[in-house]
């Protein structure tokens, strides 16, 4: 924790817990983290921050940073504020170890062995920027990762200025607050000693770029702040286990020619930006922030903006890991669900950990439409899940359509099973997903989620990922075989679920002594041609009934 009574508890969201609170009333929490803004009557435009370091893959994970800052920003301007979305690229870091992997432009994720590694290689203790890009499309490795992460940005319809502390550093806009810091390295010192070791009479709190390799050096010499220059000898820099040679030059740097330690340079952000509310993970929580906190107060005199910790949340139920490789991209997920599906996701209470299953996305998808549904009065709901609905339904969807048709995700995935177009909308009509008299514009609207769904069942090989025959195949079959198949296709005709489906295969088998695996594989054969496929009662369930009906007779 801080050591100073005032200290700003970065868990800003704890209110609500409090049923007493005036906030608890809040249905979504960017409404009480607007409030505190608010609170402190903050000058305009108002200023929300995120930030990455360009150290890997910009993945879904990293979106955090953006989203939520992004409904809070949302919400302000509701209120009838300017607000300012930026997010720092903390570019002038230095790259302290090789990624296993990298994402090009258009979004594909590739191993460290398939760029020109040697440009990453070559460079460790380079600031990012310094560093070529692997791929060769960009300025510099930092600039390509910029890219992407703005990408993501506009991949959900938000909008940010990106700001690269490389940018901000030779623009001097930094120039202030290092010399600050440097006249006061006692206090500095003093500070950072309760929250990291090793912080002697020698410290210095800047990092120069050594002149002769290019390197980040963290011995300075000598400070000379009415100049703006330090003097520094190029010496090793440890990352991690590993150690990163210097070279041994001794040279003279500017304030533009280096940058801030991490733990100063956070709050250097703050005053340089005016930053007025800031979401981080929860490691910054108990680490960066109370540093943070305590140096922008006793420091630079400065207060801290209002922060929000969120939690983080899995991947496939392992935490993301681009060295792992579990990891997904914007991109990707936008392959799978729509734009407003992810926002919703994000929209959900901060403090809350979550998984992101991609095996599941289905029962996402299903509690957005519920979500919606909800807002549009089709369905009843709980006090709390109608308020909820009507108040963050318009902040995931931009413009509110009551005639929109959404697909059940699941149903979509089986029509994607279909290669025909025109097959496709025969069975979502004869379902009644779509109305009889859909226009084309609708229809391709309603099937974008199809198209999705489909690679959904690839992506995961899942029990949509078969092709179902659009003509009988040819089959022979005994005679007690297509008895069982006949009482199958009458059962069905009937009307029954799934489950009840799937119990009358296994009592049509036993009624006639059938090997059970036989008649599930006469069951495939029909409809896929092969002899395996998904759980047959819950799939033929799915299909229209007059399909499945015909085929098991083997009439169509």
């Amino acid at each position: 924790m801080s050591r100073t009574d005032d200290a700003t508890s970065p868990y800003t969201l704890s209110a609500d817990d409090d049923r007493d609170s005036e906030t608890a009333r809040h249905v979504f929490w960017a409404d009480r983290i607007a409030d505190v803004v608010e609170s402190r009557d903050p000058d305009e435009p108002i200023i929300i921050k995120g930030g990455i370091s360009p150290s890997g893959v910009p993945h879904l994970g990293n979106v955090n940073e953006i989203m939520r800052g992004y409904f809070v920003a949302e919400v302000l301007r509701e209120r009838g504020h300017e607000v300012r979305q930026v997010f720092t690229a903390d570019d002038r870091d230095p790259l302290r170890k090789l990624p296993r992997k990298l994402a090009n432009l258009d979004g594909d994720i590739v191993d460290l062995g398939d760029v020109n590694a040697g440009a990453l290689g070559r460079n460790l203790g380079h600031p990012y920027t310094d560093i070529p890009d692997p791929f060769g499309c960009c300025d510099s490795y930092g600039a390509h990762f910029s890219n992407l992460i703005t990408e993501s940005a506009e991949l959900l319809d938000v909008e940010f200025d990106i700001e690269s502390n490389t940018a901000m550093y030779e623009a001097g806009r930094f120039d202030d607050v290092v010399e600050f810091i440097l006249d006061h390295a006692d206090e500095a010192r003093e500070v950072l000693s309760h929250y990291q070791d090793k912080v002697d009479e020698d410290y210095v709190p800047f990092n120069p770029i050594c002149s002769e390799c290019g390197k980040i050096t963290e011995t300075v010499t000598a400070i000379d702040t009415e100049a703006g220059t330090v003097d520094y000898v190029c010496t090793d820099m440890q990352a991690g286990d590993n150690t990163i040679s210097g070279c041994g030059h001794e040279g003279t740097a500017t304030f533009r020619e280096g940058k801030l330690p991490w733990r100063f340079e956070w709050p250097a952000q703050w005053q340089v930006l005016g930053v007025d509310f800031e979401p981080f993970g929860k490691d910054h929580a108990e680490g960066s922030w109370p540093s943070g906190d305590d140096i922008a107060r006793n420091v630079l005199d400065i207060q801290p903006p209002v922060p929000m910790v969120y939690e983080w949340f899995t991947l496939d139920g392992k935490p993301f890991s681009s060295s792992e490789g579990n990891i997904i991209l914007v991109s990707e997920v936008l392959d799978l669900l729509e734009p407003e599906v992810v926002r919703y996701f994000f929209a959900k209470d901060p403090k809350k950990a979550r998984d992101f299953s991609i095996e599941r996305l289905d029962q996402l998808v299903d509690e957005f439409d519920r979500f919606e549904q909800l807002y549009f009065g089709e369905v009843e709901g709980s006090e709390d899940e109608l308020a909820k609905a009507e108040r963050v339904y318009p902040f995931v969807v931009e413009n509110p359509d009551e005639d929109r048709i959404r697909l059940p995700y699941t149903f979509a995935a089986v029509l994607s099973m279909f290669p025909d177009e025109q097959t496709r909308i025969d069975h979502a009509k004869k379902q009644g997903h779509i109305p009889e008299d859909a226009d084309q514009a609708t229809i391709d609207a309603a099937f974008q989620r199809v198209e999705r769904a489909a690679n959904w069942a690839e992506r995961t090989d899942n029990e949509y990922n078969y092709t179902v025959l659009e003509e009988l195949p040819e089959v022979d079959f005994d005679e007690e075989t297509c008895e069982a198949l006949d009482q199958l296709a009458d059962f069905i005709e009937e009307g029954h679920d799934g489950e009840a489906i799937q119990g009358e295969i296994y009592e049509s088998a036993k009624r006639r002594d059938l090997d059970m695996g036989s008649f599930f594989g006469a069951g495939y054969q029909l409809f896929f041609g092969q002899d395996q496929g998904p759980q047959l009662g819950p799939f033929l369930s799915k299909l229209e009934r007059e399909f499945v009906v015909n085929r098991l007779r083997r009439e169509a």
